[in-house]
């Protein structure tokens, strides 16, 4: 059973390395590995073409985004199976066998383990007051507590990375390609995947197969904002998807108020926290300005 593993490449000349050991070191040996480099303007593409391993193909094109990188690699793949591992990502030697095996056992479509998150030197964050670690703490115990993958993760993208990935050539043929959500499309892709295949994605929460880099570099920005305006995208739309045609129009007007009062409940307090509590004549004006309309 052949596995084709799609590293998706830019500008990661310090860990596309490490990344590439990890997948030709694998216990799995009959796989192939497809790197595409998406334009990058370090060394990353003469790391891998130092390599001499037959199993690896490199592919270098202009820069266009990892979800369309991910889609050509793809339409590449030669497998019975599918894994995505990005370029500053790492699996553990044993993750392929594993993940071959859970998916013989019980028909699993696609699968994804527990994750293992590190630093640029790859040090693991162990701390449990790390922030990074409480959020994905958080998003488990949900999990546990829900009993059900759906809606475990409308709370949160628990599987953390596209990384995490492993499919049947089945699956992702039915499902297709990622869209153009640029720091989403993991999370979006999962959910096409769960609708497509009811009861046929596996989380093996015991198992911890892949090392997740976090850059010390990551900053607020831009970036923060729009992710947050994707995650609202994305959660509105398949928890609509779960609903019963019937009812979905109810919730989605009910899920766009709530939305709306948290945003009126922010320009309140804001507001509010501008006009002193006492010795202003102007704060009831003020107060009856921000009374709810009736």
């Amino acid at each position: 059973m052949l596995v084709s593993v799609i590293i998706p490449a830019y500008n990661h000349e310090l860990f596309v390395g490490p990344a590439i050991d990890s997948v030709l070191n694998q216990t799995w040996e009959e796989l192939e590995l497809i790197v595409i480099d998406d334009g990058s303007t370090d060394k990353t593409g003469e790391v891998v073409q130092g390599y001499g391993d037959e199993r690896l193909s490199y592919y270098y094109q202009e820069n266009q985004d990892a979800f369309n990188t991910i889609n050509r690699g793809l339409g590449m793949a030669k497998g019975d199976y599918v894994a995505i591992l990005n370029s500053d990502d790492i699996y553990s030697t044993d993750r392929l066998k594993k993940m071959v095996a859970a998916q013989q056992k019980n028909d699993a479509a696609c699968l994804f383990t527990d994750v293992i998150p590190i630093s640029d030197a790859g040090e693991e964050f162990t701390d449990p007051e790390f922030g990074w670690n409480i959020w994905h703490r958080k998003n488990r115990e949900w999990y546990f507590e829900c009993k059900d993958l759906y809606t475990a993760f409308l709370k949160g993208n628990f599987m953390v990375t596209t990384s995490n990935l492993f499919m049947t050539a089945e699956a992702v043929r039915k499902v297709g390609k990622f869209c153009s959500l640029r720091y989403l499309h993991d999370y979006d892709f999962m959910f096409r995947m769960m609708l497509a295949f009811p009861g046929r994605v596996q989380y093996l929460d015991s198992e911890k197969l892949l090392y997740y880099r976090i850059h010390s570099g990551n900053t607020l920005g831009e970036a923060a904002i729009l992710g947050r305006e994707q995650d609202m995208e994305v959660i509105r739309r398949y928890m609509l998807a779960a609903l019963p045609e019937q009812y979905r129009g109810l919730a989605a007007a009910g899920a766009d108020r709530l939305v709306d009062l948290e945003r009126e409940l922010q320009q309140v307090r804001s507001e509010l926290a501008e006009v002193p509590e006492k010795g202003c004549v102007s704060r009831p004006a003020v107060l009856v300005r921000l009374l709810p309309e009736r």
